[in-house]
C-alpha cells in the first residue's frame, strides 16, 4: 500500500485540540476522508474517520446519539445505563464513536500517521508564508474520472430507458 496524495485543511481555532482535517489517498485508487489531526498531551496524533454510535428509543425506534436523555423523536426519557453495552476495554468508559475505517495493524497506522503529520507540518509551513491561501478540500476532489463517463453510454438516471 502507497499513500500518493494527502491533502491536509488546517482549523482556524487553534485553542482547539483539533487543529486539521485531512484526507489520503491510497494507490491513486481509494480516498479515505475526514481524518483528523489532534493536539494529545503527547504531541499531534491522527484520528480515523469515526461516526457517532446511537441506539434506538424503546418506545419510538428513534435513533438516538449516546449522550442524548431524551429521545429526539418523541420525547421519552432515555435509560441512562443503555451506553453501558458499547463500554470500550480501556476502563469503563462509555463508548461514543466508532472508526468509519481504520488500519488493521501496527505498521499500517505508523505508515499513515508519519504521512499525515509530515503533511501537516509542511502545510503549517505554508500557512506562515505571506499570501498564504488555505487548502480547500473540495478544489479538485474529484471522486470519478471524467473521460470514463463521458465515454459512457450508458443511459443516466431518468433518461431514455423507456421507448
Amino acid at each position: 500500500m502507497e499513500i500518493t496524495e494527502v491533502r491536509v485543511k488546517l482549523t482556524e481555532a487553534k485553542r482547539n485540540r483539533l487543529q486539521a482535517f485531512c484526507s489520503i489517498t491510497i494507490d491513486n485508487d481509494f480516498v479515505v476522508r475526514d481524518l483528523k489531526i489532534i493536539e494529545g498531551q503527547k504531541g499531534a496524533f491522527v484520528a480515523m474517520p469515526s461516526r457517532k454510535l446511537t441506539d434506538r428509543c424503546s418506545k419510538c425506534a428513534g435513533k438516538n446519539h449516546m449522550r442524548a436523555s431524551y429521545c429526539g423523536e418523541c420525547g421519552a426519557r432515555l435509560d441512562e445505563r443503555r451506553g453501558l453495552k458499547n463500554q470500550d476495554y480501556s476502563g469503563g468508559k462509555i463508548k461514543l464513536y466508532a472508526d468509519t475505517a481504520h488500519p488493521i495493524n501496527s505498521t499500517c497506522r505508523e505508515y499513515i500517521q508519519q504521512r499525515v503529520l509530515t503533511a501537516y507540518k509542511e502545510e503549517l509551513k505554508k500557512s506562515a508564508q505571506p499570501g498564504y491561501k488555505p487548502t480547500k478540500m473540495t478544489d479538485e476532489d474529484i471522486d470519478y474520472d471524467e473521460e470514463y463517463v463521458e465515454g459512457n453510454q450508458e443511459p443516466r438516471f431518468g433518461e431514455g430507458i423507456l421507448p
